[in-house]
């Protein structure tokens, strides 16, 4: 019984260590939604590209207050920083965008501005509290109906939460004239299907300032392929002083390997003075995999020093990204898992002597009738 406990124990905390990591690379890219999941720990992971953005007649109240309105152009990088450390469900993150920007301001005077460097900067971490578990249909054999029927346990979702600080290392054409500010967020999943993956968000940014803003931002992601993916998301933008914008969104994305992933996106942006804006961009989500998973092997020799090492495949549903839902084979690699000593007894059956000698002496007595048999025949032959 104590040997039962211990087992039990072992593989309930091995399946904690495994919720958050996959085989494949979960990126957040190209969307702008935010998975609950964290990439796992020891993971390493850059996500970063290129884009271009043309906003038209941008309003707001400033601080003075008088009614200000541009319209500006600019190209540059967005760069996210993400690693898992200390538990499955803790993940750390540098976001951050650096790019050229052009303004024509046309009111409350008519001049223009530029500005080179960062126009965002922030760090936080993520922190999953809840993760829900399916059921595994693909095991139901008796029935048809039951196999291939909706598990309602898909409506609830997995959730997590995140804060952060915003930096004020930006340029002049982005500071919080009152400095740092923090940034909160509540993040849910569903997989609806091994295909279908519904996010949703809810963020306060900027938070006890002037500039604080509220959004939501809801994104629905397809896996077309084991490699190919496409998303649509619309987002909203609730601000004080400046005019509600609703964002519409819509993408696709490739998976190169299990760590790596190619995407390509736009954006359409509407707010309620009528401006129409838009952002086009693609980039590269790339991992340092260094995640390790111990695991629990039956029997060993409990006097060998060097354990033997058990490789574990792990077919995933998931990388937000967008391969959530999306089953692979990791290219027919199999992972490299740490492997536990575990003290067990073997019970083995008692040996019947008797019987055991039985057996042996009907055997040979089996074979010496073959091969008087095959001697017969052969005689036989050459007459």
């Amino acid at each position: 019984m104590k040997s039962f406990l211990t087992t039990f124990l072992l593989l309930v905390l091995a399946e904690f260590c495994y919720g958050q990591y996959t085989e494949v690379i979960n990126s957040r890219r190209p969307g702008f939604s935010e998975s609950p999941y964290s990439v796992g720990t020891k993971v390493y992971q850059v996500e970063a590209g290129l884009y271009f953005q043309d906003v038209s007649n941008y309003e707001y109240w400033n601080d003075v207050p008088e009614f200000v309105s541009y319209s500006s152009t600019g190209i540059g990088t967005d760069i996210t920083l993400r690693t898992g450390q200390f538990f499955e469900q803790l993940e750390f993150n540098l976001d951050m965008a650096v790019g050229n920007e052009n303004r024509d301001y046309s009111s409350p005077s008519v001049y223009s501005a530029s500005a080179f460097g960062f126009s965002k900067l922030t760090i936080g971490a993520k922190y999953m509290v809840y993760k829900p578990e399916y059921a595994d249909k693909s095991k139901e054999i008796k029935s048809w109906k039951a196999r291939h029927s909706f598990d309602k346990k898909r409506l609830i979702p997995a959730v997590g939460v995140y804060a952060g600080l915003n930096t004020n290392l930006l340029t002049e054409l982005y500071k919080n004239p009152e400095g740092v500010s923090p940034r909160f967020g509540i993040y849910t999943q569903n997989d609806l299907s091994d295909r279908l993956i519904v996010l949703l968000n809810f963020t306060a940014d900027k938070a006890f300032t002037n500039q604080a803003e509220n959004s939501y931002i809801i994104t629905v992601t397809y896996t077309l392929h084991q490699k190919w993916s496409i998303f649509g998301e619309n987002q909203g933008f609730f601000r004080k002083n400046v005019p509600n914008d609703f964002q519409f969104g819509a993408g696709g994305a490739y998976l190169i390997n299990s760590n790596m992933q190619a995407d390509v996106s736009g954006r359409m942006i509407f707010d309620e003075k009528g401006g129409n804006s838009y952002i086009v961009g693609g980039g590269l989500s790339w991992r340092l995999d260094r995640h390790k998973d111990k695991i629990i092997v039956g029997k060993t020799d409990n006097n060998d020093k060097n354990a033997a090492k058990e490789k574990k495949s792990f077919l995933n549903t998931i990388t937000f990204g967008l391969f959530a839902g999306g089953k692979s084979s990791n290219n027919g690699k199999m992972r490299d898992v740490k492997s536990s000593k575990v003290k067990t007894r073997s019970i083995e059956a008692p040996v019947n002597k008797k019987a055991q000698k039985a057996r042996k002496k009907q055997n040979d007595r089996l074979v010496k009738e073959q091969k008087q048999k095959e001697k017969a025949q052969k005689k036989h032959n050459k007459k």
